[in-house]
């Protein structure tokens, strides 16, 4: 299931793209490979590979610390039952009705 990263994945993820990039960049630069399209591509897949997966890390890591995340609502019928217990929602038969005015 699709997630929304955490605060901390974001930050520290793009922080590591960075320093990645930066020495995939000059780690090429050192074996003589020449600049190029081809080389960028290579450095910005890389960069991203290593920024995903210290971004799962830290993912994981906040779970084991926090515990696991509630669940969200899946489906419209079950935010309507959420709303309706919270008392800010009609029921739905309350909703057909409305329209006859």
């Amino acid at each position: 299931m699709l997630t929304l990263p955490s605060v901390w994945n974001l930050v520290i993820s793009t922080l590591v793209f960075f320093i990645a990039a930066r020495y995939f960049h000059r780690y090429l630069d050192v074996q003589g490979i020449a600049k190029g399209m081809t080389r960028g591509i290579v450095v910005f897949s890389l960069a991203s590979v290593v920024s995903w997966g210290s971004g799962e890390m830290v993912d994981w890591t906040q779970e084991k610390i926090e515990g696991p995340r509630p669940q969200v609502a899946q489906s419209s019928d079950d935010l309507s039952q959420l709303l309706t217990v919270l008392g800010q929602g009609r029921p739905l038969a309350g909703l057909k009705g409305a329209g006859a005015n």
